[in-house]
């Protein structure tokens, strides 16, 4: 008789069991009817989403369902969808539970009037006045928070970095009328009073007292202006005295108006020590070292040595600065460079005294200064050639003479250029015959743009010129680096290094006094760090008018690597009869 006991007690384990496998199901969670962003917002709101791995009993799934409508609704209206209709199906799906949510949007809410009060006082100042001007723009648009609140919040932004430190946002409301599908904004601030700079305090300084004043963009009693306080960071940051440089305006402390600035800072190692191969093209295979001392004293003097010992080129450096006051960072550099260098036609060793100025002016960094060269130089010899190869020029110069140069670049990031620009421009000139072997006069300028375009700027276009013009009564007696050649990783590709110019009787390439190169290239980016490139270069060295430039075309590969920009390219001649096959170009190096 125990026997129908057992199977009546197996009956009633039967629900249980199957309740067990059903609160292990999970929900697949579908939303039709809208696209990004609105269908990740509804996902994301609804509690439904949170049991994709989770386990759901059957009580439960019919309680998230019901509550799905009204939690998708609330997740449109910041999007400006205030009358969405959304349905909700439930269905088995095997083990797990499937819900579709059908989700209809409506016509959003616009903005119908936007009311903005500020004193007359903070309107004055552009920067405020184009934050202000930013959400009356909203009027007419669709209603969206994450708009408004980015708005509201630039404009309180503008407030406190123009100096009205005790501004504060006392109304500010969004009124909805979701019959009439429209909004009204409704913003005030209480701006208070607009501060001025106090003192500047400079904590951890490794210099005199005063020394570190020329890097302050402003004066005590100047308006407070975040933007100068960036400005401030940045040139202690660049003068690459310090580990760490904290710009902190006490606006805690602020009194009669003022607000007192405290720099913290924590002096970076003295000296640095580099080193290490590298390659190009232009000069072979090579080492480098260099020791910078990034303070000499108290008053803050530099001093930089380097030594470069490569297949064609040989150079030992070393330059002085010392920094003077003010806020043009101004500072005079002196220093010496021997040079030994061997091109595809040139050979020299030279040794150059430099004593200069730098300075900003008017955005431009300037130098004004003197050079005295000497040294000689063998022109138009090819590689191993004896020195008696008829068509082979020796010589030998002392020359001094004056230059002075502009540069400036512009770029919206320095590691990778999506958009920016060169410009430098030098003349130099001798007085005359004194103290020089012959008297020269030469201008030159260099220019470089760059543009990314297309699909996620993936695609740069870079556009580069150089032209050059030299005056002189003796054309022999200047070494080869016054004179002008092109060819090269960055004149025209597919030639040597400085391998054409004007040749003379025996077909040996001197040099000339003008120089004309043009270069046009497209990169193409596959992934963030590589991609290849194309470009056609033009130009030539010449003398008068006799303008014939050299064509060089090709392709390169780009790589960001952790060393910087590596440039291979491939260039070949285009239409010359003496010039054939394939040169390789290498360059390692920023945009600009």
């Amino acid at each position: 008789m125990r026997r129908p006991h057992r199977r009546l007690a197996l009956f009633a384990l039967l629900p249980l069991l199957l309740f067990a496998t059903l609160a292990q199901a999970g929900v697949q969670l579908v939303v039709r009817g809208v696209d990004e962003p609105l269908q990740q917002a509804v996902t994301t709101a609804v509690e439904l989403s949170q049991y994709a791995h989770r386990e759901v009993s059957a009580a439960q799934i019919r309680r998230l369902v019901a509550q799905a409508p009204a939690q998708a609704k609330a997740a449109l209206e910041p999007y400006g969808y205030y009358a969405a209709d959304v349905t909700a199906q439930l269905q088995a799906a095997g083990q797990d539970w499937k819900v579709t949510l059908d989700v209809r949007a409506g016509e959003p809410v616009k903005v119908a009037t936007v009311d903005v009060q500020l004193d007359a006082t903070a309107l004055a100042l552009p920067a405020i006045r184009r934050a202000r001007n930013a959400i009356e723009r909203m009027r007419g648009k669709q209603l969206d928070d994450a708009s408004y609140d980015s708005a509201r919040d630039a404009l309180s932004a503008a407030l406190t970095a123009s100096g009205f430190l005790d501004a504060k946002l006392v109304t500010h409301r969004v009124e909805v009328n979701a019959a009439q599908r429209s909004a009204a904004i409704r913003l005030a601030w209480q701006v208070g009073q607009r501060y001025r700079y106090g003192a500047v305090h400079f904590e951890g300084s490794q210099f005199n007292p005063g020394f570190l004043d020329r890097y302050v963009p402003f004066k005590p009693g100047d308006w407070f202006d975040q933007g100068q306080l960036l400005q401030l960071q940045q040139a202690l940051n660049g003068a690459d005295y310090f580990a760490v440089v904290n710009v902190l305006p006490q606006i805690d402390e602020k009194a009669d108006g003022r607000v007192d600035i405290k720099v913290e800072l924590e002096p970076a190692k003295r000296t640095i020590y580099t080193g290490g191969p590298f390659i190009g093209t232009d000069t072979g295979f090579g080492a480098r070292a260099g020791m910078e001392r990034r303070w000499v004293n108290r008053r803050g003097h530099k001093w930089k040595n380097e030594l470069v010992v490569a297949q064609r080129l040989k150079t030992l450096s070393t330059l002085y600065s010392i920094p003077m006051p003010g806020d043009d960072q101004r500072s005079f550099n002196f220093g010496a460079n021997y040079r030994d260098a061997n091109t595809d036609t040139s050979q020299s060793r030279t040794l150059e005294l430099v004593g200069n100025e730098t300075r900003l002016w008017h955005g431009w960094t300037r130098t004004l200064g003197m050079h005295a060269l000497s040294g000689t130089f063998t022109v138009g010899k090819r590689g191993d050639e004896p020195d008696s190869t008829p068509g082979i020029e020796h010589g030998s110069s002392t020359l001094l003479f004056a230059e002075a140069s502009l540069s400036r670049k512009q770029a919206d990031n320095f590691n990778f250029v999506h958009d920016g620009w060169s410009l430098s421009f030098a003349a130099r000139s001798t007085a005359g015959g004194l103290l020089s072997s012959a008297s020269f006069s030469q201008l030159t300028a260099d220019a470089k743009w760059i543009h990314a375009f297309g699909a996620k700027r993936r695609n740069r276009l870079i556009l580069r010129g150089s032209a050059g013009k030299t005056w002189t009564d003796d054309f022999a007696a200047l070494p080869p680096q016054l004179r002008f050649f092109a060819g090269g990783d960055r004149s025209v590709r597919g030639y040597g290094y400085q391998s054409i110019g004007p040749e003379n009787s025996y077909g040996r390439v001197l040099g000339g006094v003008n120089l004309l190169v043009a270069s046009a290239e497209v990169e193409h980016y596959f992934t963030r760090n590589w991609g290849i490139a194309t470009f056609i270069d033009a130009g030539n060295a010449f003398d008068a008018v006799d303008y014939r430039p050299k064509l060089g075309t090709g392709l390169g590969v780009r790589w960001r690597s952790p060393v910087g920009m590596i440039r291979v390219d491939l260039g070949t001649p285009i239409h010359d009869s003496q010039r054939h096959g394939v040169v390789l170009h290498l360059v390692i190096g920023p945009d600009l």
